[in-house]
């Protein structure tokens, strides 16, 4: 892995150019050759610029922003076989991923769930903070997680962070490569990447990606399969614009899914223990999504090097799923399930996205400061189906099997007419803007703000939905260099998060409001090759939804609760020499209600996370690796199910055999350690040690 110090952050960086170089030889000739060559590199400058540059848009290296900011690069993915979304986030810094059944996870962060995410800093808030199937990591060139309060970057958040997916771009060369990888429990995986220029001068360039995969699982009954496709063009259009535009298509399918994780809990407030293939599925289980995207950008640089860029996205997906769910146990003699019940449901989400920002300096008491304001609107549509049962001819739901049981225990039912549940249209209208105001040399100030209007229209099961919230968040940050190589910085954000979760009468909760502290330490070490981070954060949050109970008409309902959180996060990237890269993060976390008293006990107060990557001095066409994870004790909300600390070790090795080919392989889990993916809504039991082989050619 090849450490950057100037790249595209999503929160607030802005990637740094390239020079062109030129060579000469004689006369005419070469004065002919030298033209087309510096024609050809300048529009492969402005290319390499056509990258995710943040939702603020201001220019700042890593170590002088505001904010906690951890970047997965795509060596890091290649290393660690991380070929999916949340294989990517179980490495980034601070985030705890709760893989609560086999389809959906959340990612959370200083104790909340991210619900926010972005792709090339354009997104809109996942409400639920839900990740629904598998999620493709090969179409992107990193990912990137800035933590903390996300109002300036979204308008709307908590204190939990958000996630940029950047895509991959056309580069600047004709190249391309094709990899095979199989594995363990039937893993057969193909991808192929191939970028191109369409002109002979590179003023246009293509770039494509696809992924074919199917695998079993070491679960009882679960096989998955997805296809993925992505196309990027981008060109330039006069000497001062460009345009880039591009679509992706996933279409995911999972048989022998979980509705719920293992039931671990017995009813007289003992756990649960079983083996780590075990499920509580059915053989006729499904949960099916399908998901496409595209976008087209605009971007304009007037001779006084103001940028101005506007951006469409739309965004479409769909799920389809057929479910068996169970929950509790009697007790540890008869193991019988004390619940069990079964769905068939339908999704449709719909949106598009205008963002419309510029940018550029000015100057003012005889500095030059930055300047970015804009304004975006987005608006969704939400379809939700039920697909109920005949139970007159299914009375088999009723039973309460003992476990685990057969796959084949119960048929599966006739689903009747689906029915449409939910109805909701969502509009979010931004206007934003912030400064970085050069005080002097050393220091500097930035001063945002965000102002927002949230609609939501519509209807859902507790009835028609009609309301409109409306918000000013500001933001305000400072960063000072104590010496040319450390500086210190301090922000603070307004939170405002507007709820998806109903009261008892099945209204929305109040919107959740709050602040966010950090202050923080950033340093430059061994000629810039090594970034190390410490920051303390400190977030209040009021009105957070909590589960409350059922209500009359036995629906699920909830409270506003307030939850603070407090803690630390250091953080260690870069060469240590030059064949060594190392990653290393620490992360205290400490979660109180409004009481005072410790909250959140799913979520680990201390973890760790590392890599290390080793180039051999005389051997330098091999390259070994190891990573993983530690994370402190943990236990779900009634405390009757526990996990103890544990480790967690992965390990690569790849051999270049030659320019154009090399192998890669890896092992997962290396000490078979058995852990429970998530207690905030009791998971299953994760993958134990496990491997794969890649052959990858490249031309």
């Amino acid at each position: 892995m090849k450490f950057k110090l100037h790249f595209a952050l999503s929160s607030l960086v802005l990637a740094m150019g390239f020079p062109a170089y030129g060579q000469e030889s004689s006369q005419e000739e070469n004065i002919k050759k030298n033209d087309e060559k510096i024609e050809s590199i300048s529009i492969v400058g402005v290319r390499q610029n056509r990258v995710s540059k943040g939702a603020t848009g201001l220019t700042m290296e890593l170590n002088e922003t505001p904010q906690s900011i951890s970047v997965i690069s795509s060596e890091q993915i290649e290393n660690f076989a991380a070929n999916s979304i949340n294989d990517v986030m179980k490495m980034a810094t601070g985030i705890t991923v709760e893989q609560g059944e086999t389809n959906r996870t959340r990612y959370t962060a200083r104790g909340f769930d991210i619900k926010s995410t972005q792709i090339d800093g354009i997104g809109l808030p996942n409400d639920w903070g839900l990740v629904t199937g598998v999620m493709e990591s090969y179409g992107y060139e990193e990912v990137e997680v800035i933590r903390g309060a996300n109002g300036q970057l979204t308008g709307v958040g908590n204190a939990a962070g958000t996630i940029n997916y950047v895509r991959k771009r056309p580069t600047n060369e004709n190249e391309g490569e094709v990899a095979l990888t199989l594995g363990s429990d039937a893993l057969k995986r193909l991808q192929a990447d191939y970028s191109l220029f369409l002109t002979e001068s590179g003023s246009w360039a293509a770039r494509a990606v696809a992924v074919l995969e199917d695998s079993e699982s070491y679960l009882d009954g679960l096989e998955d399969d997805h296809a993925y496709l992505s196309v990027v063009v981008d060109g330039q259009v006069t000497d001062n614009s460009t345009i880039t535009f591009g679509a992706s298509y996933q279409d995911a399918n999972s048989d022998g899914v979980m509705w719920g994780g293992l039931p671990l809990a017995y009813a007289d407030g003992t756990q649960g223990d079983y083996d780590v293939s075990t499920s509580p599925t059915q053989d006729w289980t499904i949960w099916d999504t399908e998901n496409i995207s595209a976008f087209v950008e605009y971007s304009y640089i007037f001779d006084n090097d103001w940028e101005i860029k506007t951006t469409y996205n739309r965004q479409e997906s769909d799920s389809y799923s057929k479910l068996f769910y169970v929950a509790g146990l009697d007790n540890s003699e008869s193991n019988r399930v004390t619940r069990n019940s079964v769905g068939s449901y339908d999704g449709e989400f719909s949106a598009n996205l205008f963002d419309l920002t510029t940018k550029g300096q000015y100057e003012l008491f005889n500095q030059t400061h930055e300047l970015m304001f804009g304004t975006s609107i987005s608006k969704s549509n939400d379809l939700s189906f039920n697909n109920p049962y005949d139970k007159t001819t299914t009375p088999a739901y009723g039973i309460n099997p003992v476990f685990p049981y057969p796959l084949d225990l119960t048929p599966e039912p006739i689903w009747q007419e689906q029915v449409e549940t939910a109805n909701l249209d969502v509009t979010l209208l931004r206007i934003f803007g912030s400064t970085k105001l050069n005080i002097n040399d050393d220091l500097f100030v930035i001063a945002g703000f965000n102002a927002i209007d949230y609609t939501r229209e519509g209807y859902n099961s507790g009835g028609s939905v009609d309301n409109e919230e409306s918000e000013i968040s500001p933001y305000l940050a400072a960063t000072y260099s104590i010496t040319e190589d450390m500086n210190a910085y301090i922000s603070y954000s307004d939170i405002y998060e507007p709820q998806d979760r109903y009261d008892y009468n099945f209204q929305y909760l109040d919107p959740s409001k709050g602040v966010n502290y950090e202050i923080g330490i950033k340093s430059q070490w061994l000629d810039d090759a090594v970034l190390t981070s410490f920051a303390l954060f400190s977030a209040k949050q009021d009105n957070i939804a909590v589960r409350a109970g059922i209500n009359d008409l036995g629906k699920t309902y909830y409270e506003g609760t307030t939850m603070k959180s407090e803690g630390v996060e250091l953080e260690v990237i870069g060469s240590l020499t030059e064949n060594i890269n190392a990653t290393f993060a620490y992360t205290y976390m400490d979660i109180e209600d409004a009481e005072g008293e410790n909250t959140s006990a799913w979520e680990p107060k201390n973890s760790v996370k590392f890599s290390l990557d080793y180039t051999l001095p005389t051997m330098p066409e091999l390259m070994v690796g190891l990573g993983g994870r530690w994370q402190s004790k943990t236990e779900n909300a009634t405390g009757v199910v526990k996990q103890g600390s544990y480790l967690l070790v992965n390990a690569f090795a790849r051999w270049n055999v030659s320019k154009s080919f090399a192998i890669q392989a890896n092992i997962d889990n290396i000490t078979d350690e058995k852990y429970i993916t998530s207690l905030k809504n009791v998971g299953f039991y994760g993958a134990p040690i496990n491997g794969s082989v890649k052959a990858t050619y490249s031309f």
